[in-house]
């Protein structure tokens, strides 16, 4: 027969334990009613099965004073796994009465039972193995399959309300016997079985009553706190209803208001209109009257001011063009400003730069110096090594020769005596432990040569990147020249461009002050044709003598008529002359007023 491992048998023997304590505890549980307490017998043996399933291959750990051996170290790990298991051991910690960590390992399996999280615990403890081969041993309950069936077995105990009361009882003390003479079986068992199965189905009808019960309740919490949500949202809507209804009315009065003011504005209107269309009829029987004799002197005087409105949008068309031109020269100059401004800030920032590079350059500089002196002390070094290597090398030669001789002599002296050739052996021994010294004399120089090798390689890798770097910085100043160069042609352009602006300004101020001299001219005549209107002239047969001179008319003595004051003046009285833009020949002017003369032809029409 083969020879069973004997923790294997241990295993099987306390997972039949646990099987038959969970199962006596759920069947005892449902004839005796749900809820138990500490004292309840089975209760009590389940810990005990449970303590020594807990305890099987536990590793013993060595403490300052003698070894433990305890379950409350893996029990303790459930905390960080699963952090709703923070209050359980933070209550363990707490309890007054626990000196020992196997009073607290007692405890806490009696709170995990109290919250119907006692699979869920171990369940996490189970999965990860490599935090609990730190307190069990490999061939241990927990580390094998036989774990997680009593894991499966400890879910059907979330059926059962356990009532415990932990802080006064002394669990240091207490003795974890199994007693077997719970679990045999009676002849009283099989008479009450039927009974055990209506009451387990009467208390499964009652937790899906109560399962029921809850998920109602909670359906009917959420209801209210919709119901609660909508009366907000309700009371909302109707506050903006009310406030809605509030700005309708006010609205409407408003529209009545308006309507009222529209009505009188209508009234008012249609009286003002009757009134000046009494007063247009009146005006325009008094302007048909006027206006036959003045309609020819109207059309001089309107082909003149359409002349001067010409020439007026031409003044007008210029001064916009300049205008233009100044705001395209100012918004020049002001972009010039701002590439001013930021060419400054890139100078400042290349010269910020340029301090940089060269405190760079010295830092590197530094660095070469003190490279270049310890690539010199390790060429010296390098030399010496290579000296000691040739040395090494002739030393080499040395022994090997002496071995030549020492096998010639070896071959010579086993014919002569046993004693000579055992002593040549021994030094021929010696010798190869000294050559296999040697070579590993060599093999470590070898080394430090390479080592050396590789660190020169670096320090020329790094003495190259420094110069790239001193390259880079050199192109960097060449660049920062450039820019002072293309600064400095900016701000000459700047300069050329300044002129232009104020050359330009000066003149628009003379285009605005000849502006200014035609406006006044226009409005002059403006007030001359007004003058005119009301005066009437005199008949060409009635002006027969000049005002000033009193002499008569003729060829030679033109009439010139004064729009201002109406009198009447022969060419050669009339010799004030006015230059206007408007006309290329200079304006006769009246003596008196100072008005523009007109002159009249033989046909009494001016």
């Amino acid at each position: 027969l083969a020879v069973k491992d004997p923790t294997a048998v241990e295993r099987a023997n306390l997972l039949n334990m646990a099987k038959l304590s969970i199962k006596g505890l759920i069947e005892s549980a449902l004839s005796f009613g749900r809820t138990l307490d500490s004292d309840y017998p089975p209760l009590q043996q389940f810990f005990v099965v449970m303590e020594h399933c807990l305890k099987h291959g536990l590793k013993v750990r060595k403490s300052f004073l003698s070894y433990n051996k305890t379950i409350w170290g893996p029990l303790e790990l459930v905390e960080k796994l699963y952090p709703e298991a923070e209050e359980i051991a933070a209550s363990v910690r707490d309890l007054p009465g626990l000196k020992t960590p196997l009073g607290r390992a007692r405890a806490w399996l009696r709170l995990a039972l109290m919250q119907k999280k006692m699979a869920d615990y171990l369940r996490c403890l189970i999965i990860q193995r490599d935090l609990l081969s730190e307190f069990y041993e490999y061939h241990a309950l927990m580390m094998e399959e036989e774990g997680a069936v009593i894991v499966g077995l400890l879910v059907g105990l979330n059926v059962i309300d356990a009532n415990l009361c932990v802080k006064g009882e002394d669990l240091d003390s207490q003795v974890g016997v199994i007693d077997f003479s719970m679990y045999l079986k009676s002849d009283d068992d099989t008479g009450g079985k039927e009974r055990d199965v209506q009451i387990a189905a009467i208390l499964d009808q009652k937790n899906y009553v109560e399962e029921l019960n809850r998920q109602l309740n909670s359906t009917v919490s959420s209801l209210h706190a919709r119901v609660d949500s909508l009366e907000k949202s309700n009371t909302k809507l109707i506050e903006e209803l009310a406030i809605a209804k509030n700005n309708i009315i006010k609205l409407q009065e408003e529209n009545h208001q308006l309507r009222s003011e529209n009505t009188l504005i209508l009234m008012k209107t249609q009286h003002h209109l009757e009134a000046t269309k009494v007063d247009v009829e009146a005006e325009l029987q008094t302007y048909k009257h006027s206006r036959q004799g003045l309609d020819e002197m109207y059309n001089e005087a309107h082909r003149q001011l359409r002349e001067e409105s010409q020439l007026r949008q031409d003044m007008e068309n210029e001064l916009v063009v300049q205008v233009s031109m100044k705001h395209e020269i100012e918004l020049a100059m002001k972009l010039l400003e701002k590439d001013i401004h930021e060419k400054q800030d890139t100078l400042i920032g290349l010269r910020q730069q340029l301090d940089e590079v060269k405190a760079i350059n010295m830092e590197m500089y530094q660095k070469l110096q003190v490279s270049e002196d310890a690539m010199k002390e390790k060429n010296e070094i390098i030399g010496r090594l290579e000296d000691k290597t040739n040395q090494i090398n002739a030393t080499m030669k040395q022994l090997e020769q002496r071995l030549q001789q020492a096998e010639k002599a070896q071959m010579e002296a086993e014919t002569e005596d046993e004693k000579l050739k055992q002593e040549y052996v021994n030094k021929s021994e010696s010798l190869q432990k000294e050559l296999s010294q040697k070579e590993k004399q060599l093999l470590q120089l070898e080394t430090d040569l390479k080592i050396e090798k590789e660190w020169r390689q670096t320090l020329e890798d790094d003495l190259q990147k420094e110069k790239e770097t001193v390259s880079r910085l050199r192109t960097g100043t060449q660049e920062i020249i450039n820019l002072k160069k293309e600064f400095l042609k900016l701000q000459e352009k700047n300069k050329q461009l300044k002129r232009i602006c104020q050359d330009q300004e000066a003149a628009l101020q003379e285009l605005a002050s000849k502006l200014s001299e035609s406006k006044l001219k226009i409005e002059d005549i403006k007030e001359a044709n007004k003058a005119l209107q009301g005066q009437v002239w005199l008949k060409d047969k009635e002006a027969t003598h000049c005002k000033l001179c009193e002499k008569e008319f003729s060829l030679s003595k033109r009439k010139h008529h004064c729009r201002n004051c109406g009198e009447i003046f022969c060419n050669a009285c009339s010799d004030n002359e006015l230059p206007l833009p408007s006309s290329p020949k200079p304006v006769r002017v009246c003596d008196s007023c100072h008005a523009i003369l007109i002159q009249r032809c033989s046909s009494n029409v001016p």
